[in-house]
């Protein structure tokens, strides 16, 4: 039986994590979380040091680079590029959906990119800033638990590596896998894939929001564009009222469901969470999971705000 390494800076905290960790077990989930208040440092979660396959979440560290990039003026954010099906990334949204090549502006594939979760507008950024120089930038900036070790097709590419065409395989593999802790795809194993901790995540988060990272016109941009995300099944599902601002980005793959972003309050209270989870069940749709780690957003922002 897992026991999970809890963090909280008091007992009323360490509670509040206790709780979030045991509905997640009672659904037959494993995975990381970690909630922290940007401005005070109170903090609560659990098992926040593990390395964890990112899937979508990658998505906002290489936004981040390639906004350094353009406020270096390396990058011109009008700079066509055109994304062709024939030879683009597989994915349900955006670009990845299309079915005839489109040019869309650098600038546009990051909307994209962040509202959408298009793969095929992130792999177009990443032939323009290639994974081991996004990787390489991370590790200049101090970012050591988050790593970029491949593009976002490669995820399915593993995936049809091991089960061809069939998805339901595949998810049955990830199942599997993830009991035994040998990993028939390669993308799921955190020392291959594009891996993070729920920890390094949020340092990330609070460094973007602090102007502590980059320069400040990419961070701010990243910030504007983390609040276009349409998705809001997960951590946003329980923070919504006109007095809060959420800014986030969801990670969806086989069995995997995370969220990372900041919700900022009218009153001032910044808290940034990640919460990345690993399901213990052969389903590709879970709203309870989702609903879970929207309840543990909105638990751990009441408690951190106080």
């Amino acid at each position: 039986m897992h026991h999970p390494v809890y963090t909280g800076d008091d007992g009323t905290l360490l509670d509040v994590a206790e709780a979030i960790a045991t509905e997640w077990a009672a659904l037959g989930v494993r995975g990381s979380f970690l909630a922290r208040n940007i401005d005070t440092g109170a903090r609560l979660g659990f098992d926040a040091d593990e390395p964890t396959p990112l899937a979508s979440v990658v998505k906002v560290p290489l936004a981040l680079v390639v906004l350094d990039r353009i406020a270096s003026g390396e990058l011109d954010p009008a700079h066509p590029v055109t994304v062709d099906p024939a030879g683009s990334s597989v994915g349900p949204t955006g670009l990845a959906a299309f079915r005839y090549p489109a040019t869309v502006a650098v600038g546009d594939l990051l909307l994209q990119m962040l509202s959408v979760s298009d793969n095929a507008a992130a792999d177009a950024l990443l032939d323009l800033v290639p994974v081991p120089e996004v990787d390489a930038r991370l590790r200049a900036w101090g970012c050591d638990g988050v790593r970029v070790r491949h593009r976002m097709n490669h995820l399915y590419e593993c995936a049809a590596g091991a089960a061809g065409n069939d998805f339901s395989l595949a998810l049955e593999l990830a199942v599997r896998d993830e009991r035994t802790g040998r990993h028939t795809i390669e993308t799921l194993d955190p020392a291959r894939a594009n891996a993070g901790s729920a920890a390094a995540l949020v340092r990330l988060l609070e460094r973007v929001w602090r102007d502590e990272i980059a320069v400040p016109a990419a961070t701010a941009e990243l910030r504007r564009l983390m609040g276009h995300q349409v998705f809001t099944q997960r951590l946003a599902s329980e923070l919504r009222a006109d007095t809060l601002r959420w800014s986030g980005k969801t990670g969806t793959f086989l069995h995997l469901r995370h969220e990372i972003g900041v919700v900022e309050a009218d009153s001032g209270h910044r808290v940034a969470m990640a919460a990345l989870t690993r399901a213990d069940r052969r389903a590709g749709l879970a709203p309870d999971i989702d609903l879970a780690i929207g309840v543990a957003g909105r638990e751990a922002f009441e408690v951190l705000r106080r």
